[in-house]
């Protein structure tokens, strides 16, 4: 049978789903130079298949703009066509940025950093994911034999994401029944989402190819264990040279990697509607499950909401090792957008020269008084959707992390995801997120 190899050009959307055109490859090199036709309204598609009110209505034209780093070309040799794509920045029709590109977005946020303060931040994302094809049984975390009967996908899912460029650090089979668990070292902000999309779209069409399916979304089922991201994160100087750590300081928290600390801290709630934008973020937000409820710094402490996180190994390797793990958002954001407001949070805590947070240590918040926490810092998160929207409007420096058309048009598209879900009961929430992501 003939066929046209074809070649997509794609960006992540408000939802963080993955969405584009195709072409001929034969005309990639045409494309590399113009780009592709896009429409400003297609930001306003919701992750469940309607299109939110947008500011644009039918009006107006845009550029896809392939970055030519993020190739991805993958054979799986089983006979179907190749993986072939790259991500993009939507860029107007001259080529000029887009105010409401989420990749422009981060782009923007990591050059204020670095302009401001001469701070790289470094960061990697740990992906939690089910996969329909594992044969499981109780007590599978982390066993030997759940690898084995989750069959050739393992194996298959490893070789693509290195054809695709991308090393994996750690691999394994998580707490949930058919969770897996993937991380990659980490690398500069840009790099580490473009990473982040390419290896969710890997495992997909991994699955895909197997017969089964994946899904990151937070539940599969309303009491079961959840699936997070959980984004690790250091501060490092243009030379390469690491920061966040200083033996002098309380947990090792130096001067610049605190006040950093703390600006995500004091706006941690607003960050919430990135991070966290969905009602079924929710389901899995909740106090005793390991996943962040708290505005806290906490030591090795996986119920905090940015974790301080062991090192291991000689001593003489424990600054470069040294970072922090942010732990309230999952897959149903836009890891760029996730990355931007951490970034953007962060470089104000540097700003105003904002004291390190108080960690705690061995001590859960909720059982603190509320004088404590108050004095702390330390606040519940939202424990909704629409909460976290209301943190973010209330919260006006937060609010102006991103352009003003893109804060207006996000929060549009959330408000009309989050209203199609307010009769859902908390089996169809999962039942259809999982099938979205």
């Amino acid at each position: 049978m003939i066929h046209e190899p074809l070649t997509l050009f794609c960006y992540a959307d408000l939802s963080g789903q993955v969405r584009g055109k195709g072409f001929p490859t034969r005309l990639l090199d045409k494309r590399l130079k113009s780009g592709i036709g896009w429409t400003p309204t297609n930001l306003m598609f919701t992750a469940l298949g309607t299109i939110a009110p947008s500011p644009w209505g039918p009006h107006g034209d845009l550029t896809l703009m392939p970055d030519p780093a993020t190739k991805v070309e993958v054979d799986f040799e089983d006979g179907a066509p190749a993986e072939r794509f790259f991500l993009c920045d939507v860029t107007q029709t001259d080529g000029s940025p887009w105010d409401c590109c989420p990749r422009t977005a981060l782009k923007t946020a990591v050059e204020d950093l670095r302009r401001e303060t001469g701070i790289v931040l470094r960061t990697t994302f740990e992906h939690e994911f089910v996969y329909s094809g594992a044969e499981t049984r109780p007590g599978d975390m982390y066993g030997l034999g759940a690898i084995r009967r989750h069959g050739a996908f393992g194996e298959t899912f490893l070789a693509a994401l290195h054809a695709a460029g991308l090393e994996v650090d750690s691999y394994l089979p998580e707490f949930g029944s058919g969770q897996f668990e993937v991380t990659l070292p980490p690398v500069e902000a840009l790099a580490a989402c473009d990473q982040a999309v390419i290896l969710k779209e890997i495992a997909r069409a991994t699955a895909h190819r197997l017969g089964h399916r994946v899904t990151f979304a937070p539940r599969v089922t309303p009491d079961g264990l959840g699936s997070g991201v959980h984004i690790h994160f250091s501060l490092w100087t243009e030379d390469g040279e690491p920061i966040s750590f200083d033996p002098e300081r309380p947990f090792g928290v130096s001067d610049k990697a605190g006040s950093f600390l703390a600006g995500v801290i004091r706006h941690m709630p607003a960050l919430c509607a990135f991070t966290a934008p969905t009602a079924i973020s929710y389901l899995r937000l909740k106090p005793k499950t390991w996943t962040g409820v708290w505005s806290n710094l906490g030591y090795h402490d996986r119920e905090a909401g940015i974790r301080i996180c062991p090192v291991f190994g000689p001593h003489k390797k424990t600054a470069r090792q040294f970072n922090f793990e942010y732990r309230a958002a999952d897959a149903t954001a836009n890891p760029y957008l996730q990355l931007a407001t951490i970034i953007q949070a962060g470089l104000s805590g540097l700003r105003d020269g904002l004291a390190t947070p108080q960690p705690t240590s061995g001590v859960d918040p909720e059982t603190l008084d509320e004088a404590e926490r108050n004095a702390r810092g330390i606040r519940r998160l939202p424990s909704s959707a629409d909460e976290a929207l209301a943190a973010l409007e209330a919260d006006t420096a937060a609010g102006s992390f991103l352009t003003p058309a893109l804060t207006e048009a996000y929060l549009a598209n959330k408000r009309a995801e989050l209203d199609l879900t307010r009769e859902w009961s908390p089996e169809e929430l999962c039942n259809r997120y999982a099938a979205v992501y």
